[in-house]
C-alpha cells in the first residue's frame, strides 16, 4: 500500500478511500485473488492505481491497472517483467521493474 502519511483510518485500519496505491505479487495460491478479485475489491473501494507483480505468468509480468469508472479499472497497462512501466496520476512516476526481485 501507499498512502499519505496522513491517511485516513478506521481505529488501526487504512480507509480504501486514502489508499494511493496498491501492490500484489502473484504465487501460485493467490493467483485467482490478485489477477481478478483484486483488481475488482481495489476499484470499487476507489484506490487509484493497482500494480500486479506477476512473477508466474508466463512471460513474467508487471500490470497497472488505473482510470477508474464505474466501479472498474478501465486501462490496464502490462510489460514484461524488467521492462519499465509508467505507474499514473496520482504517483505518475516510471517503475523501472529490473530492480524487482521475487
Amino acid at each position: 500500500m501507499l498512502t499519505p502519511p496522513d491517511c485516513s483510518r478506521w481505529g488501526d485500519e487504512l480507509l480504501s478511500s486514502g489508499v494511493i496505491m496498491a501492490a500484489e505479487v502473484v504465487s501460485p495460491t493467490s493467483t485467482l485473488a490478485d489477477r481478478v478479485t483484486k483488481p475488482r475489491l481495489y476499484a470499487l473501494g476507489r484506490v487509484p492505481v493497482y500494480l500486479l507483480i506477476d512473477p508466474i505468468a508466463e512471460p513474467p509480468a508487471v500490470t497497472v491497472y488505473s482510470n477508474i469508472q464505474d466501479g472498474k479499472y478501465c486501462t490496464t497497462t502490462s510489460v514484461a517483467l524488467g521492462k519499465r512501466i509508467h505507474l499514473p496520476s496520482p504517483i505518475d512516476f516510471e517503475l523501472d521493474t529490473s530492480m524487482i526481485r521475487v
